[in-house]
């Protein structure tokens, strides 16, 4: 299972009957149906092994935790509703003065090296054993000491939210951010899970700390009743003419420029975005462009494929109280395009191009590694769809933006069909991005 991506899961009906005649209905999905039926294979849990040995022989501590990473090299991974499972070890020796043993789980939104730059938006811990509350059942201990082998199973159990304070200062529910970790960012979001051997107030506490992947599970609505059944039978998507219910067409802008030089012209711009205006990572998110004017020769320049600038930004926002004394100007952001929309000329029924009128379908695709949209307190991910002035050859357009549409980008795809991607395979504008930090590339970079 791939740290960046969650398990897909699909289910679609097996009840037999005829395919409706109506346009708003979906078929019943028959074995017959050209999709295959998926079986939902869950690989066997990763196993990680952490161990302590300050200098002795053999490793006298030993932390297993299994979860859902691809391998024992990468980053151990969790999934929302997911518990982190295990086991410790410890060999205590007969004079051994510990304490307890405790298992800490800490989510942190890091801005900075200073002591300010770090918010915790949850800190969990879970006793272990402790000399002052008495054993609990292990191999190896007694009422008051541990003393030979000791094995205790672990389970912890992961909130889905937590309660902590917003750059207001009012406290909210947050949903738990994905884990957030890119060198070209100066902001992360880190969980760690520490195993903390205490001796008391004259000896040094021993301790094992790993740093773990987490991925909440965020789903969009269905589509359009007519969307999914284009995506079933792999058909044509329906324009916003023919399936208003499953577009949402934005204000119309006009686009303004100057044709080669010395032509002043005009063009009537209106975009559509699919609904509902979430959509999974590893998917796509399907555009709609109609372009109207009086000159058939601008509107063929300004409906090149290439000459249609849409893109997916996003933007990574974060207080940092270090970096300055003034509060208004402590906020930082980072904008980013994530991918870039692909165009060609529409075949929908309902989309004829006129010589006055062009119509272009197009779609950007959504990277398996997307971080989705979440916020939690002085941090938060957004994205927003952005029209950008046209670029094509000749001509000289304004430089403003267009348009901007906020959108959200989750982590599961929704139920019925799977999403169809319908670009030529030889697009792909977005360059690819590791599948997920390694416990490595963790280290190396904190």
């Amino acid at each position: 299972m791939d740290a960046s991506s969650p398990p897909r899961y699909r289910r679609f009906s097996t009840r037999p009957g005829p395919v409706p005649s109506s346009g708003s209905d979906l078929p019943p999905y028959t074995r017959r149906s050209t999709l295959t039926q998926p079986i939902n294979l869950r690989r066997e849990p990763t196993e990680h092994v952490f161990q302590l040995s300050d200098g002795k022989p053999k490793p006298w501590v030993t932390l297993k935790i299994f979860s859902s990473a691809k391998t024992s090299k990468s980053l151990p991974t969790f999934f929302e509703k997911e518990n982190i499972t295990g086991s410790l070890e410890l060999d205590a020796e007969r004079g051994d003065s510990i304490h307890g043993v405790t298992v800490v789980v800490t989510g942190r939104v890091i801005s900075g090296s200073g002591v300010d730059d770090c918010f915790i938006f949850l800190n969990q811990s879970q006793s272990i054993w402790s000399k002052a509350e008495g054993s609990r059942t292990s191999e190896g201990t007694s009422s008051n000491k541990l003393l030979g082998h000791c094995v205790w199973p672990l389970s912890i159990v992961l909130p889905r939210t937590v309660t902590v304070p917003t750059g207001s200062g009012e406290m909210r529910a947050f949903r738990l951010p994905e884990t957030f970790l890119e060198r070209q960012t100066r902001v992360s979001v880190q969980y760690d899970l520490t195993v903390v051997v205490s001796r008391g107030k004259l000896r040094t506490d021993n301790k094992i700390k790993t740093a773990f992947g987490y991925v909440p599970s965020t789903r969009p609505d269905p589509p359009s009743l007519l969307r999914q059944l284009a995506y079933q039978q792999f058909l044509p998507l329906p324009g916003p003419f023919t399936d208003p219910e499953g577009w949402k067409t934005l204000r119309p802008v006009t686009v303004r420029g100057i044709l080669f030089s010395s032509h002043r012209f005009e063009a009537k711009c209106t975009l559509s975005l699919a609904k509902p205006m979430c959509y999974a990572r590893g998917t796509v998110l399907p555009c709609f462009l109609t372009l109207e004017g009086r000159e058939p020769q601008v509107l063929d320049m300004l409906s090149s494929p290439t000459s249609i600038a849409l893109s997916l930004r996003r933007r990574v926002r974060f207080y940092n109280k270090s970096a300055s004394s003034r509060r208004d100007v402590a906020w930082n952001e980072t904008v980013e395009d994530m991918g870039m929309a692909v165009w060609w000329p529409s075949i929908a029924a309902d989309a004829s191009s006129t010589s006055t009128v062009r119509h272009l379908e197009g779609e950007i695709r959504l990277a398996k590694d997307l971080r989705p949209t979440s916020e939690m307190g002085h941090f938060s991910i957004s994205y927003a769809v952005v029209l950008s002035p046209f670029t094509a050859v000749g001509i000289s357009a304004d430089s403003a933006t267009l348009l901007s549409e906020p959108v959200e980008i989750a982590t599961m795809h929704p139920k019925g069909p799977r999403t169809n991607a319908y670009s030529p395979p030889a697009y792909d504008p977005l360059s690819r991005r590791p599948e997920g930090p390694t416990i490595e590339a963790i280290n190396s970079f904190i």
